[in-house]
């Protein structure tokens, strides 16, 4: 077996890990390990579909082949628009393994945004879901030349088959059967032939107040030894079946569930959240780890707690959560109803993982996120970009093995984000004496009323601690007078039967006796939603046009 997948001799040996090794030499080596194995399973049109470690590499193989006969080198990016699917996973190994850059797509985005994300990663092939994308991928294709090829997963209609840049999943698999034939094994010599530093993925910010960001993150010894940091603190076993729900686009849902490949373990794919296929799910597949974004949590928790004493869940013995900020009651009310499983981590697309809050943490202060992992330096710095003391605020900046090489084409946001050597995505926090973090907002969300500093994720703290809260957001708005005021945006856990004004008194009221007047909003909106993108980040700039009713108290 290769070392690297021996997680015990990667934590004993990090300093001496072979840095030749790679993500296609480590796939290669497992599948030839693992052989009939399942490593994946999801359901699809009703139907579950399992798939072998050697029915993977079997896929992988043609795939690859296929695009080695398109013409794709070594150093060219394919992007994939799609939702968590196996074919996904299958396209992402190929492109790796052909040694290309692998970039992945929110299948949300509007064909303006996907052009943008092609363009900018100079994407050459374009993986897209179905037919039902395709008119977005032909909008993408009008516009960018150098996009030749169009992969569908799933072609049902017949309109695109006479059209040369377009082909079926299926079809490229028979385009890499003969290439194979033809060419021995030469995807295995293009993997054998990569280097640790000319693997990449490409992950772009998630865009929550301007043009998304390409990090390009190098998939060297550096990767594999965060990974290792991790599992020292949230251990996984070979035995684990983990239980993906996070779209595969996304850090959160690829990050575990490559880990989780890693130490040898099994992945069922759920590809969208919905909180009672979520416990079934943990129920019919003994599902033993998860990952969730605090906004799936709300829905999880926003659930009669009989319902979810009601599904055996005693299998599920680690919780991950992270992409944006636990609300501490949050955190409060799963332990309570899953037991010592949460763990809550802090990462970022630019930074790898950096802390992760263990359930003892979490009980021992609500909402942190924990330590800073092995390996990691992490510094809390001032404007001036000196240290600030414990329990003062200042700005996260991390370094460690995980850090990407920067923005891609964009050296100029990548100087600004960098202090020594440490990276920082423009979030605020404080550190404790025992030496755990809580973040307390972002630089750009900060809002000064009065000459008053204020971080609006320390006022939504407070407002989800209310009963009748089921999640808030807060913003800054012009004010005269005060240069800036804070206004809440509130989602209520049921129908409420109280007249808003005399809610939003109760409300002011709860935040006055919890907090200093400048940090009690004066405006207040009751919402049945917060915009969020895919992966649960509140969009506060959609909140920022809002010309709904807003009640002032």
């Amino acid at each position: 077996m290769s070392n690297l997948w021996n997680l015990s001799h990667v934590q004993a040996k990090r300093d001496v890990l072979i840095a030749g090794e790679t993500i296609p030499a480590m796939f290669w080596n497992a599948a030839a390990q693992r052989g009939p194995q399942v490593w994946m399973r999801q359901k699809q049109l009703g139907i579950w579909r399992s798939w072998s470690w050697e029915q993977t590499a079997q896929a992988v193989r043609e795939i690859g082949h296929g695009l080695l006969h398109l013409g794709f080198a070594p150093g060219d990016t394919a992007s994939i628009l799609s939702n968590t699917l196996v074919e996904w996973v299958l396209a992402d190994l190929a492109v790796l393994c052909a040694g290309g850059v692998s970039n992945g797509i929110y299948p949300t985005d509007a064909a303006s945004q996907v052009l943008y994300l092609c363009e900018d990663s100079s994407t050459s092939v374009l993986f897209v879901e179905d037919d039902e994308q395709l008119d977005k991928a032909l909008e993408v294709r009008a516009g960018l030349p150098r996009l030749k090829t169009i992969v569908v997963f799933d072609m049902k209609g017949l309109r695109a088959l006479d059209d040369p840049g377009i082909i079926s999943l299926a079809q490229l698999r028979e385009l890499g059967r003969a290439h194979l034939a033809g060419h021995a094994d030469a995807l295995a010599q293009r993997s054998a032939q990569c280097q640790p530093q000319d693997l990449a993925i490409l992950v772009y910010t998630s865009g929550t107040t301007g043009k998304p960001k390409g990090a390009v993150r190098r998939f060297g010894v550096g990767q594999v030894l965060g990974f290792a940091a991790f599992m020292e603190r949230v251990a996984l076993k070979r035995s684990d079946r983990h239980l993906c729900v996070c779209p595969l686009y996304h850090s959160t849902g690829l990050g575990f569930a490559a880990m989780s490949l890693m130490v040898g373990g099994a992945v069922v794919i759920e590809p969208e959240f919905e909180p009672m296929r979520f416990l079934r799910a943990i129920e019919r597949e003994r599902v033993t780890t998860t990952a969730l974004v605090p906004t799936m949590l709300h829905r999880l928790m926003a659930l009669d707690p009989a319902v979810i004493r009601g599904h055996a869940t005693r299998s599920l013995r680690v919780m991950m959560c992270g992409g944006a900020q636990l609300p501490a009651p949050l955190a409060a009310r799963t332990l309570g109803a899953f037991g010592d499983v949460l763990y809550n981590f802090y990462g970022a697309t630019e930074t790898g993982l950096v802390t992760v809050a263990t359930p003892d943490d979490l009980r021992a202060l609500p909402g942190t996120i924990g330590r800073a992992l092995h390996g990691v330096s992490v510094r809390l710095l001032d404007d001036a970009g000196a240290a600030v003391a414990t329990g003062e605020v200042g700005e996260l900046y991390a370094r460690s093995s995980m850090l990407v090489e920067g923005y891609h084409g964009d050296e100029a946001a990548t100087r600004s984000s960098l202090r020594d050597g440490h990276f920082s995505v423009g979030d605020l926090a404080t550190v404790d004496a025992d030496g755990r973090y809580m973040i307390v907002g972002r630089r750009r969300d900060m809002v000064i009323t009065g000459g008053v500093n204020v971080y609006p994720a320390e006022v939504e703290a407070i407002l989800d601690a209310h009963p009748a809260v089921a999640q808030s957001a807060v913003i800054g708005v012009a004010d005269d007078e005060w240069g800036e005021r804070l206004r809440a945006f509130v989602v209520l856990r049921e129908p409420d039967a109280v007249e808003a004004r005399a809610r939003a008194q109760e409300l002011k009221q709860w935040c006055r006796a919890r907090a200093s007047g400048a940090k009690v909003p004066r405006e207040w909106a009751f919402v049945g939603g917060l915009p969020s993108n895919p992966t649960g980040k509140v969009l506060k700039r959609e909140l920022a046009d809002w010309t709904g009713d807003v009640v002032a108290v």
